[in-house]
């Protein structure tokens, strides 16, 4: 069966962009931009992202573009004779499945905020109603089974049209009104009253407040947030590069992702600390941001209710492009490896998915007593380590031992794959760095989160 191809350039920038744009821009980055010194963390953000994001991500859409394949078929096409590489071609499905696990629960909040602040639910709550609204939320897990099947399915069928049919069309649709909302949020916020403190304390260069969090803190934050913030080293990019054409160099479409993604979390932050500075409530980083913090800003705003509902329709467009991103991968998997048909592996998925997501819910409420990292923490926070510090580092670090390697695809495979195509051409002086620098700050990356992790058990 030929291969799939996307119908447009544009429709390949916004199916990865829409796969790397996702929670982790809105309710992460603004936080620590803020936290380390403002526009300083920005330039070492900027930094890291060209040494190491768009190097990474240009070298996983090469592997998908130059196999044709999915991570679980891709390695056994490129791979030397007599290598095993294929061995570890299961990535993206588990990956994919671990991520999904909870990502698609914690999509069905967002999409059943929108209903709430379009209904009027939380109107008038105080800020201890709008803390208890969302953990009474947590203890339903009827209802937010319901939200995340509405979220699952709808990707689903999405993923089950097909490249040309479902994703493309969808996606562009859905990103270009992120877009739009995301900008028409910020110009309301920046608008407001006390807004420009607010402004500062984001984007204003402040070395003081970098070094009272740590210097050293700050590059490891920016470091961990370049990385993360694509969501490479699950295959999920080199599925949409596998379904793109050799007109454009990869290196050129890379970055254009890259700006794309940057400028929605950044876009993010001029939302977010102008409204919490205007109406003197202290920014949180994490899910309480999204689901308790925002909502009462949107409480005191005047049409707060309208702006509410936008915000949340932005945060839906984000995390369900990035769920039919996974999504669209994981049976791409099952078509590459296992040989289904796009509808077998759509129905099949489609019933794991919506049973192995149920700890994740079940882990707020019936099964609450599971504290797997200690008090005060669920099934979702093992999920979510797996996937962060086990998945994405481990997936990076074979992509660019594969790409760098003699003893895999190699140094000139990659690049003349890379480069075929108009565009920005790969730079070639960075090969020493990306061969033996930077698969080393990979694995201290990988190491960290291990220590950062179970350091409480030492204490």
């Amino acid at each position: 069966m030929a291969r799939e191809r996307l119908a447009s350039r544009l429709g390949f920038i916004f199916l990865s962009a829409g796969c790397a744009i996702g929670l982790g821009n809105v309710w992460r980055f603004p936080y620590i931009t803020g936290e380390y010194g403002g526009a300083l963390f920005v330039l070492v953000y900027i930094f890291f992202l060209l040494v190491m994001g768009i190097p990474i991500l240009t070298m996983e859409f090469s592997i998908g573009r130059a196999s044709r394949r999915n991570m679980g078929d891709a390695l056994r096409y490129l791979e030397p004779k007599g290598t095993h590489w294929h061995g570890i071609g299961w990535f993206p499905l588990v990956g994919g499945y671990c991520l999904m696990m909870f990502y698609i629960p914690v999509s069905g909040w967002i999409v059943s905020y929108c209903y709430y602040m379009a209904s009027g639910a939380m109107a008038g709550l105080d800020p201890n109603g709008v803390r208890l609204f969302f953990d009474n939320m947590l203890q339903e897990p009827v209802s937010m089974t319901g939200w995340s099947l509405l979220v699952l399915v709808v990707s689903i069928v999405v993923c089950g049209l097909g490249v040309r049919r479902g994703l493309e069309p969808v996606v562009k649709v859905m990103m270009l009104g992120l877009l739009f909302v995301i900008v028409g949020l910020a110009i309301r916020s920046l608008t407001l009253e006390g807004a420009t403190e607010g402004l500062a304390f984001y984007l204003a260069p402040d070395f003081e407040r970098m070094k009272e969090s740590g210097i050293m803190n700050a590059i490891s934050a920016a470091m961990n947030q370049s990385f993360f913030t694509l969501s490479i080293g699950m295959g999920g990019m080199m599925i949409f590069g596998s379904y793109f054409d050799n007109r454009k160099s990869l290196g050129n479409e890379s970055i254009l992702i890259v700006i794309l993604d940057t400028f929605v979390a950044i876009t993010a932050g001029l939302i977010i600390f102008p409204a919490c500075f205007a109406f003197d409530v202290k920014p949180d980083s994490g899910p309480s941001l999204i689901f308790i913090t925002l909502p009462n800003i949107f409480n005191a705003m005047e049409g707060g209710r309208f702006w509410g509902c936008l915000f949340f329709v932005f945060m839906s467009c984000a995390a369900v492009t990035t769920v039919i991103g996974v999504i669209e991968n994981i049976i791409s998997y099952s078509m590459d490896v296992w040989g289904w048909t796009r509808k077998k592996s759509t129905w099949v998925h489609c019933i794991c998915l919506a049973v192995l997501m149920m700890p994740c819910i079940l882990g707020f409420n019936v099964l609450s007593d599971i504290a797997p990292f200690g008090p005060g923490s669920t099934i979702m926070d093992v999920e979510d380590f797996i996937v962060s510090n086990n998945v994405l580092t481990l997936g990076s670090l074979i992509m660019l031992v594969f790409c760098t390697s003699r003893y895999g695809w190699g140094w000139n495979n990659f690049v003349a794959e890379a480069d075929k195509g108009d565009g920005l051409k790969f730079p070639h002086w960075l090969r020493p760095f990306l061969t033996y620098v930077l698969p080393i700050v990979v694995f201290i990356l990988f190491v960290q989160g291990y220590i950062d992790k179970f350091s409480y058990l030492f204490e």
